[in-house]
């Protein structure tokens, strides 16, 4: 290594290694560090803080693990599975928070230059593609709110077929993870 930061090809604007710089070799504006304090408290509202670091993906996961829990709380009252899926999103609610922070740090060791950690590649920077899976989720869901409210199609049948949702999330995680290991 020549001292000359690197470009990380995984999110093309933050330098990969070197020397703090206060500004790119074109002389544009030095990148923009991420607050761990302001990510961590954004994380009240799980996912929130990923999304401020800029783990779009992370952060909308987080955000459905959480009300995917609480609904579920809400459609077993009295069930012996409360203390379970209780302590569970306790935990989650703390990890969403200290993961965040974390996410913070790291970005911002990115930016300024400062090599040397070992990342996992679970925790690489967000990069700028799409999610084919994402994008099908929201044109559903977008359009299923519209019909609602442009057409007065009922929404009733929800209530009874959203446990459906998570078996089809299980079986595309399934599928993809097969395609990975072949």
């Amino acid at each position: 290594m020549n001292g000359a930061p690197q470009e990380n090809t995984s999110y093309p604007h933050v330098p990969a290694a070197g020397p703090p710089v206060a500004a790119n070799a074109a002389g544009a504006a030095p990148v923009s560090r991420k607050s761990p304090a302001l990510a961590t408290v954004l994380s009240c509202l799980p996912g929130l803080g990923q999304v401020y670091v800029g783990y779009y993906q992370q952060g909308f996961t987080f955000i459905l693990v959480a009300a995917a829990t609480i609904a579920i709380l809400n459609s077993i009252p009295g069930s012996s599975l409360e203390p379970f899926f209780g302590v569970f999103l306790a935990f989650f609610w703390l990890f969403n928070m200290i993961d965040a922070n974390r996410r913070a740090l790291h970005y911002n060791r990115v930016a300024a230059g400062l090599g040397g950690e070992e990342v996992p590649d679970s925790f690489a920077l967000p990069g700028t593609g799409g999610s084919v899976a994402g994008g099908v989720i929201l044109v559903v869901v977008g359009l299923m709110l519209f019909l609602n409210v442009k057409f007065g199609v009922s929404m009733d049948w929800l209530q009874d077929w959203w446990p459906l949702a998570l078996i089809a999330g299980g079986v595309w995680l399934i599928v993809k993870a097969r395609q990975e290991r072949d």
